[in-house]
């Protein structure tokens, strides 16, 4: 008896130890490398201070790491047949100062800090360096050892998806629309190409026309900006008025029909999001609304913490964008 007690007690001191380990803590480097948000931080602003245009890159690749694989950094690994190959990760950027702060930390604290915490710093960072709030991070994520270019397009929303489309692919990572709404609100500072909405300001409609969910004043804009016979590939900003701040006018600016990806400009069809996109373009004080200020940070770290590995799973690399 006194035998089986004593077993049983172990198990369960087992089991609520592997609990404590897999979860995400604040400070979780404050003992083993204290110097790791700064590190992290200073390498983003001084990024950022030569090309503004970084912080919406590193938002997106943080988001299209979590979405497949978990928040693991498999975004990250380069190679053939990788996530980073797949057309659904056409364009994404910042790689570059994931792997600078990375070699850093790799200079005073090796073999400690996961590829995926970086990431995720670097997330919170871009925000506050365009006028947004910022957030504790919950860290302890350890890195992924897989990465296929066929896993992005079953899992990342797509531009031309309807909403409930996109309402399964969040809900399947533990999403809800008020997280949809407001994790799209990243595209605030956000820029995406021509090809991926062209085809709503040219011949939309059977007789021709342009997309009639559009402000018709904002299709000569659109169209002098993506000429019928370019190539695609010029930068449009998703948000016409403040593309370089973090605030609600993105919001205010699907309000009013001038949405530029049809899957942003969707969210007024539906009257769950459309309640939300509503109250977040109705609510604002200073650079960014009340309401979204404080609605952003809890989704990033609930998005953030997407199938995390932690403890014994995975691995921390010693360069972000290779395996051990």
């Amino acid at each position: 008896m006194t035998t089986y007690i004593f077993v049983g007690s172990f198990l369960v001191l087992s089991i609520l130890v592997l609990c404590a380990k897999s979860q995400l803590q604040t400070g979780f480097y404050y003992a083993s490398c204290p110097a790791a948000e700064g590190i992290v931080r200073s390498t983003v602003q001084a990024h950022f201070s030569s090309d503004p245009t970084i912080a919406p890159g590193l938002l997106r690749l943080h988001f299209h790491d979590c979405f497949v694989q978990g928040c693991d950094g498999s975004v990250l690994i380069s190679g053939l047949s990788t996530e980073r190959t797949s057309l659904s990760n056409t364009g994404l950027r910042g790689f570059e100062v994931i792997d600078d702060a990375k070699a850093q930390l790799e200079s005073i604290c090796p073999g400690v800090v996961s590829c995926a915490d970086i990431l995720a710093l670097a997330a919170r960072d871009a925000v506050v360096l365009t006028g947004g709030p910022s957030w504790r991070v919950p860290l302890g994520r350890r890195d992924g050892t897989v990465s296929s270019a066929s896993d992005p397009s079953k899992y990342l929303p797509s531009p031309l998806e309807s909403i409930d489309v996109q309402r399964q692919k969040f809900a399947v990572k533990g999403l809800d629309d008020h997280d949809l709404v407001t994790l799209l609100g990243a595209h605030t500072i956000g820029q995406t190409d021509c090809r991926f909405f062209q085809y709503r300001i040219y011949n939309f409609t059977p007789t021709g026309n342009s997309d009639p969910s559009i402000n018709q004043a904002f299709v000569s804009q659109l169209q002098t900006l993506c000429p019928k016979n370019g190539n695609g590939l010029n930068k449009v900003a998703l948000d016409k008025d403040t593309p370089a701040n973090f605030d609600v006018n993105f919001f205010k600016n699907i309000r009013d029909g001038y949405g530029v990806l049809e899957s942003d400009q969707r969210l007024l069809g539906d009257d769950t999001t459309r309640a939300i996109v509503l109250n977040y373009a109705g609510n604002i004080r200073g650079l960014f609304g009340v309401r979204f200020s404080f609605d952003f940070p809890k989704a990033m770290i609930k998005m953030s913490n997407i199938d995390v590995k932690t403890g014994y799973d995975g691995e921390i690399r010693y360069v972000c964008s290779k395996f051990n």
